[in-house]
């Protein structure tokens, strides 16, 4: 049994390699000002800290934990109409309107989660499919609440103040994505220092033998539960970001479709490592982004993509880095 830990303590990542580390930074510090010049746009730099964000929530639960959700959608979208909500019948602050969405959208997954926590497999992911729907077609319906399938309009982030400071993020984009940046740190700090900890070995464990960790006393449903959880809540602060950037959420957030995008980012990136998410996000809100400027079909490129992805780097784009055992 010693021997199984300490083989669940060598698969988790202990640190990505300092130079790729570096390297991810410098290139998120620095995008707004480069990117123009590539012809892109910094709205598109800020889409991908939010769909990063919400596939490493994800990847909490699929690549460290070992369980496949195809529902996470509902809680990205729960978050995005939690600040939208906020924001046009409550109150006008950006903070309130994050605090709001966070916890609808976790709180609904952890109730949630405590009614599936024993489901496996295709149970269980049918199991949040069908949670997902019932959000969605509750928001495509409630026309005079929500918007219905035209979406939550009339409302827009508001300037963040402090005492006599204020940082006024509705003042160019560039002012928005490092707003996005600073909540993604703390997000993406808050989840390495928790995988770093006994509770993110223990997750490992689950996810290399679940069997043997039950016979090593670890309430294995308790700790499923707990990283769902906090993978909801990490996926409704990505959706309440989403509902500030673009000032407007739409019942498309909640749709399962968009969960099977977080999942082909994971993928792609590489599941079982901590910043693949973020670079598979980046990759997919990218081709999406040019592609669909020239065909509708553009997912059929991302199809491809994947396809590739799958058969010849199994690990994913940066999984393929570090050997794990499957």
């Amino acid at each position: 049994m010693s021997s199984f830990l300490a083989r669940a303590k060598s698969h988790f990542p202990q640190g990505q390699d300092l130079l790729t580390l570096v390297a991810i930074w410098t290139v998120l510090i620095t995008v707004p000002f480069w990117l123009p010049l590539l012809g892109g746009y910094t709205a598109l730099a800020s889409k991908v800290l939010v769909f990063g964000l919400a596939a490493m929530g994800l990847n909490l639960l699929l690549g460290f934990t070992g369980v496949l959700s195809f529902g996470h959608a509902a809680y990205f979208g729960l978050g995005a109409y939690g600040a939208g909500l906020t924001l046009r019948y409550l109150v006008h602050s950006t903070p309130l309107a994050m605090l709001a969405g966070v916890l609808l959208g976790g709180l609904a997954g952890t109730l949630f989660g405590m009614l599936i926590v024993r489901r496996r497999g295709v149970y269980f992911a049918m199991c949040t499919i069908a949670f997902g729907q019932l959000w969605y077609y509750l928001a495509y319906s409630w026309n005079d609440f929500t918007g219905g399938f035209d979406g939550l309009r009339d409302f827009h982030r508001e300037p963040i103040g402090f005492s006599r400071f204020t940082f006024d993020i509705t003042q160019g984009e560039t002012r928005f994505y490092f707003f996005s940046l600073a909540i993604f740190a703390a997000a993406v700090g808050l989840m390495g220092l928790l995988l770093r900890s006994p509770f993110g070995r223990t997750l490992v464990a689950i996810r290399e033998n679940e069997r043997r960790a039950r016979f090593l006393g670890i309430p294995v449903e308790r700790h499923v539960w707990m990283s769902f959880s906090i993978s909801c809540f990490i996926a409704a602060l990505a959706g309440t970001l989403y509902a500030l950037l673009n000032n407007f959420a739409d019942p498309l957030t909640l749709h399962y479709s968009l969960s099977g995008y977080f999942v082909v980012m994971t993928v792609i990136g590489g599941m079982r490592t901590f910043w693949g998410p973020l670079v598979g996000a980046a990759l997919f809100v990218m081709l999406q982004d040019y592609i669909s400027s020239m065909t509708v079909n553009w997912m059929s490129f991302i199809g491809v993509i994947f396809i590739l992805v799958v058969l010849f780097f199994p690990r994913g784009l940066l999984g393929m880095r570090r050997r794990t055992a499957t």
